[in-house]
This record gives C-alpha cells, sequence and structure tokens, in this order.
C-alpha cells in the first residue's frame, strides 16, 4: 500500500484506539489511583512489547539512547501520569479534546527547536483544526461548569510532552524501526515505573476480593496493550511516512472519538460541540492538502 493511502488508515486506526483510551482511563480510576494507573500502564505495555520484540534494541546505536530515553519520558511515561491525574477532575471527552492542541505545540516546537519546515497549508490547518478544539473547550466549559479546569493544565503540559517526541522521532530517530524505538522505549521505562508502582500502594491493596480493583485493572490492560503498546507501534511508524504534523493531527479526530464514548458514560453533549468536531476534521484536511 502506498504511504499516502498507509498513513490515512494509520490515522483513522489510531483516532479509534486513543479515542478510546480516555474512558478506559476513566473507568481505569475507578479502583486505582492516578500513579497506580500511570505505572501499571508503563510496566503492562513493558512486558507485551518486550514478548513481541525485545531482540529489536540491538539496532540501537549507544549514541542514539539518548534520544530513545528522551522520547521515552516526555512521549508515554509522564502524560501517562498526567492525564490520569486531569481525569479526576475533567471529563473523559473535554481532556481529549484538551489534548487536541498536541498538533500546534508541535509545530512551533518544530520550528523553534528542530529547525523543521512547514507548509502554509500545514500551518493553516493547525490553526482551523485549534479553532475547533476551543470552541469544543468553552462549549464543554458552559456544560460543566463544576469541574476543575485547573487540572487542564496538566494535559497541556502532557501536549508539550507529545510535540517534542514527534520531533525527535523525525529528526533523530527516523533510521530506526518503530518496534526498537516502542522497546527502547519501554527499556527505559520499566525500572522507573515498578519503583512508581512500589511506593504508590498498589501491592497493599486487597487484589483477589476487590471487584472494582480488578475491574479497573482489566481496562487498564486493555488500555497499556492497544492504546499503549500497539498504537506506539503504529504512531512510531505513522511519523516515519508521513510527517510531525500530521502524525499529530490524530489529536484532531480523537476526541470525537473520545466524545462519542463520553455520551455513552453520560457525560453531557451539545449539537455545538458537534460542529466544531466538524471544523477539527477540516483542519485536519487543510493540514494535509496536495500543494
Amino acid at each position: 500500500m502506498q504511504n499516502t493511502k498507509l498513513k490515512w488508515l494509520y490515522l483513522a486506526i489510531l483516532s479509534l484506539v486513543w479515542g478510546s483510551s480516555f474512558i478506559l482511563i476513566k473507568k481505569s480510576l475507578i479502583g486505582l489511583t492516578p500513579l497506580q494507573l500511570g505505572a501499571l500502564r508503563t510496566a503492562f505495555a513493558a512486558i507485551f512489547l518486550f514478548s513481541i520484540g525485545f531482540k529489536s534494541i540491538k539496532t540501537i546505536q549507544g549514541n542514539e539512547w539518548k534520544w530513545i530515553a528522551i522520547s521515552a519520558f516526555v512521549g508515554t511515561f509522564i502524560p501517562a501520569f498526567l492525564f490520569a491525574f486531569a481525569e479526576t477532575e475533567i471529563d473523559s471527552g473535554i481532556t481529549s479534546i484538551l489534548n487536541s492542541l498536541t498538533p500546534l505545540i508541535t509545530f512551533v516546537l518544530g520550528i523553534v527547536l528542530f529547525s523543521i519546515r512547514f507548509s502554509k497549508n500545514q500551518l493553516i490547518g493547525v490553526i482551523v483544526g485549534l479553532i475547533g478544539s476551543v470552541g469544543l473547550i468553552w462549549e464543554g466549559s458552559i456544560i460543566n461548569p463544576d469541574q476543575n479546569y485547573s487540572y487542564a493544565l496538566l494535559v497541556i503540559i502532557a501536549t508539550f510532552g507529545y510535540g517534542i517526541n514527534v520531533n525527535i522521532v523525525k529528526k533523530y530517530l527516523q533510521h530506526i524501526s518503530p518496534m526498537a524505538i516502542v522497546n527502547g522505549n519501554f527499556a527505559v521505562l520499566i525500572i522507573p515505573a515498578l519503583i512508581v508502582l512500589y511506593f504508590s500502594g498498589f501491592f497493599n491493596l486487597e487484589l483477589a476480593s476487590d471487584v472494582s480493583v480488578q475491574t479497573s485493572i482489566l481496562y487498564m490492560a486493555i488500555l497499556a496493550v492497544i492504546g499503549t503498546g500497539i498504537a506506539k507501534l503504529m504512531f512510531n511508524k505513522l511519523i516515519q511516512i508521513s510527517t510531525p504534523v500530521f502524525a499529530s493531527s490524530v489529536t484532531y479526530t480523537m476526541p470525537i472519538i473520545a466524545l462519542l464514548w463520553g455520551l455513552w458514560d453520560g457525560e453531557k453533549f451539545s449539537l455545538y460541540q458537534l460542529l466544531a468536531s466538524g471544523i477539527i476534521i477540516f483542519g485536519v484536511y487543510l493540514t494535509n492538502k496536495i500543494r
């Protein structure tokens, strides 16, 4: 399949998978704390990825481990905890909407820190998508005035991490296979994750008798294997066959899936949010319009 068609297929699958991850985080937090969720998510994803591709890390050269480590912490480890803490106060749909700032952050960081060129169409597309995101946030704040939007800062910090990660993969890890990158990431993260898990009090939980904890762990396992492990492989491949802005534009389409899940779970949704979602999709189109 040609890269042009393949990148759109990856974008659609990642939108579905990562759009569903916010409701999985919400459900996992019923029986787990944010620290336990973030650490378990990382550990489970590491075990899964090691089982299918640990040998691939042999292809990573010594001087590349620096970028692998930075990518691991800013693109996976830290955001896992930030999103978990954010969803203790903000609806899953709103959290996904805030996450759609990632393409704009990627665009700015790419220019400032990585000297990556972007076209006029990409700039316009990012701005249009951002307008749609702002519309969703504005309407969400009206519908849910009781939510603590100071926690939105945690999601915004996570988008900076994602923006740095996308540009690192594109500029410094382009020649490394996606399997090697993600296994290298989690080889770096497994020990910190287990340390956090130990001090989080997870091993003091009544795992055998507490149904809410068992159910939360099940949701977390799905999130870790599919939403982190498999999706990370696809995302790194998407970065390599497209551009940083195109790859990060998955955060424009994720909110639509997340909002549908939120509606199913009793979260509020309006026609104005539907309109804003359409503006987001238009932004993705402009970002990738042939020059």
